[in-house]
């Protein structure tokens, strides 16, 4: 039976202290399986990776967002101010406050934004949980569609159910499972190979189309679609035609120009690891730049100083 591998080592003065186990898969334009490790044909959870494909299924139903805020829908953002005045302008096209947002309370992701959140005399709210951009475009698309928003989050609302359709679409294949995500919104398990195949189709996407849409303010609002100093913005802005969005419990997609879609999921969840994987990953794909090449190493540090890293393992990226 096929099980995770080690894709990145734990070293720290020269001596290897542990692994990051996961799988890894790389999908062609036709969305067959070009080259995997581990186990990638099994039922697993994208998380917030699945965030493009929920946009997908609310712009289908008369989403009327583009650029930053269409960005904003499908983030996991930092909770900076450009972020929270987002939200707060998608929910006043519903003529709606922050009040109805059902988002669990807390603090922003971001260390600097945190820190000013406090300093200004705030607590955990739900405006600054990373799904609120989410859930202000549920909320819009409930409201321009007639459909409750009270109890939008429910797996059987008819929001759910058109973006539970629009990911079976963009992966080729059904949701094996429902479960409850961090947010409280419902998630939909894929496999592996069909969150890599998803992506690709979006970065692909022909112009004009609703999976170009959400590509494009991506691509053009990296910084609205994770935060200002997130890696994922970073590989956006260094990678032309590159789309990506990390979730929760190690994952991590990406979407080529040409159609190929990357996946990978650390069995440990850990997110320091999520980077040097994808970066080793499109390095063996022949891509790199500065960008990738710092992303290949997440400093561990010792009194201070820098004395190891995690890094890719070599067998597997050979």
């Amino acid at each position: 039976m096929t099980e995770p591998v080690i894709l990145a080592d734990v070293v720290r003065s020269d001596f290897v202290e542990g692994h990051h186990r996961g799988s890894v898969v790389v999908t062609n334009p036709d969305g067959t399986v070009a080259w995997a490790a581990g186990v990638v044909d099994q039922p697993m959870f994208p998380r917030s990776s699945n965030k493009p494909m929920q946009a997908l299924g609310m712009l289908r139903n008369g989403l009327p967002l583009d650029g930053n805020l269409l960005a904003l829908a499908g983030a996991s953002h930092s909770g900076e101010q450009i972020h929270l005045d987002g939200v707060r302008e998608i929910l006043a096209l519903a003529g709606k406050d922050e009040s109805v947002l059902r988002t669990p309370a807390q603090y922003p992701l971001d260390d600097a934004a945190r820190d000013a959140w406090v300093r200004a005399g705030h607590g955990p709210e739900s405006i600054t949980m990373n799904c609120s951009g989410k859930h202000a475009a549920m909320i819009l698309t409930c409201h321009l569609n007639g459909w409750p928003i009270d109890d939008y989050r429910f797996p059987d609302h008819p929001l759910q159910k058109e973006i539970r359709t629009a990911i079976e679409d963009s992966a080729g294949e059904k949701a094996s499972y429902i479960a409850v995500d961090g947010c409280g919104a419902p998630i939909f398990a894929l496999t592996l190979a069909g969150l890599a195949r998803s992506f690709g189709l979006f970065a692909a996407a022909a112009p004009g189309t609703l999976e170009a849409r959400v590509k494009d303010a991506f691509r053009a609002y990296p910084e609205y679609a994770s935060g200002s100093t997130r890696d994922e913005a970073e590989l956006m802005r260094a990678v032309d035609g590159l789309f990506c969005k990390a979730g929760a419990e190690g994952v991590y997609a990406v979407g080529l120009a040409d159609g190929r879609g990357i996946a990978v999921k650390l069995e440990d969840g850990q997110p320091r690891g999520r980077k040097v994987v994808m970066a080793a990953v499109l390095q063996r794909l022949g891509i790199t730049n500065d960008t990738i090449e710092r992303h290949l190493r997440f400093p561990l540090l010792g009194g201070g100083v820098e004395v190891g890293a995690v890094q890719p393992h070599p067998a597997t990226f050979s």
